[in-house]
């Protein structure tokens, strides 16, 4: 019989698991409204193209700079300290985007968006974490669902409320405000430090440990394996985002105002596979969802490369959102369970190393392209995944 000590436990791991949800919903609505602002800064800043790429490294710089950084703050305050900071961050820096008249304030505060997103990301992984061992059955891939999710309609949500007759400014802070409603409503629901680092000493054989070796666990080999698979696949993801509505114009005659179609077709393929996806890992594993998965993805690349048809490229983008959708969160998870490594190390080490694939890899690809094709830098991205695939498939997995 349970008792009710048992049933208040398992209901407060109730609360946590939806307040993680909600925190990545948050983290995903947050850095998607930015894009539909990026015309707006372009217009008010009067920058060309590469002005413009070079204002954009910069939330990419303040993300990369400040996850290593919010991991030790994770280990010190507990994620959500970290996560409710983060959110205010974010919160205060976005509709900043939209305002700001010249170059240096608008870098100063695009970096700290950055960092603000970076930070968040990392303690709702590691939170996330957390969670999915405490419940002994897989959730990282719904809350990484949740994220794809908020990226939808961060991205709609500012030109929506716009076209319902508010001025830019006043939709990027209602934006703002729901941020901070939400994240303030499921703060309680957290995980308090005392209880991350309870769960840290149950799952992981480093209690007492820490404070000497911490700084140097991140060189793990389980951690740079999977932060160096991260990698392949985030860039992935930086393909699609920054090339694949080029390819379909240039390279498959696709009319300039259907281009997006591409990366539409792979954003809900992902973010519905990523919602499935808990229920995919349960029934199967996390192996096979990683060996399938990059098998499917690779040929999805290389179907759209080769496919004479738009239909066919379009189908392509599509397997490549299917079988890339759950890998990220099985490598979080994997993360998560590394023999003497606590999530509060590794967690971050792999969410920067992949992330460091988002950013650079498409300038990687453009370099390709120069001095090849766009195809062949695809085609690159696709033999990436493969390699994924292969190496996930002869890894010897360690003992949990």
């Amino acid at each position: 019989m349970v008792d009710n000590k048992e049933l208040i436990e398992a209901a407060k791991l109730r609360k946590a698991r939806r307040a993680t949800q909600s925190v990545f919903l948050v983290c995903g609505i947050g850095i998607a409204s930015w894009a539909p602002m990026v015309p707006y800064a372009k217009d008010r800043l009067q920058l060309d193209d590469a002005g413009l790429g070079l204002l954009l490294l910069l939330l990419g710089a303040g993300a990369l700079l400040m996850m290593p950084i919010s991991g030790v703050m994770v280990h010190r305050f507990g994620s959500r300290i970290v996560i409710a900071a983060s959110v205010v961050v974010v919160a205060l820096t976005l509709p900043l985007l939209l305002v700001l008249p010249t170059i240096v304030p608008m870098a100063i505060t695009l970096f700290l968006f950055g960092a603000g997103i970076g930070a968040v990301d990392v303690a709702m992984n590691a939170h996330g974490v957390q969670v999915q061992n405490l419940y002994g059955r897989p959730i990282m891939s719904s809350l990484h669902g949740l994220f794809s999710v908020g990226g939808l309609l961060g991205s709609l949500g500012l030109g929506f409320l716009i076209s319902l007759g508010l001025h830019p400014v006043h939709a990027a802070v209602s934006i703002s405000v729901l941020l901070v409603v939400i994240a303030v409503a499921k703060y309680k629901h957290l995980f308090s430090l005392d209880v991350e680092t309870a769960a840290t000493s149950r799952f992981s054989s480093v209690a007492g440990k820490l404070g000497r070796s911490a700084r140097f666990l991140w060189l793990h080999g389980s951690v740079l394996f999977l932060g160096a698979m991260c990698f392949a696949v985030f860039l992935s993801e930086g393909a699609m985002l920054d090339w694949s509505a080029v390819f379909l114009r240039d390279i498959k005659g696709v009319s300039p105002e259907f281009a997006g179609a591409g990366y539409a077709a792979f954003s809900v393929a992902m973010a519905a596979m990523r919602l499935l996806g808990d229920g995919i890992v349960a029934r199967l594993s996390s192996k096979k969802v990683v060996v399938y998965g990059g098998l499917v993805a690779a040929a999805g690349l290389f179907l759209a490369i080769a496919s004479p048809w738009v239909w066919g490229s379009l189908a392509g983008f599509i397997l490549l959102g299917v079988g890339a959708a759950n890998i990220v969160p099985v490598f979080f998870s994997e993360g998560g369970r590394i023999p003497g490594v606590p999530p509060q190390v590794s967690i971050p080490a792999i969410t920067t190393i992949g992330y460091a694939g988002q950013l650079a890899g498409p300038a990687l690809l453009g370099f390709i392209a120069y001095y090849s094709s766009l195809p062949i830098a695809l085609g690159f991205t696709g033999l990436l995944m493969l390699l994924v695939s292969v190496a996930f498939a002869i890894r010897r997995q360690p003992a949990i």
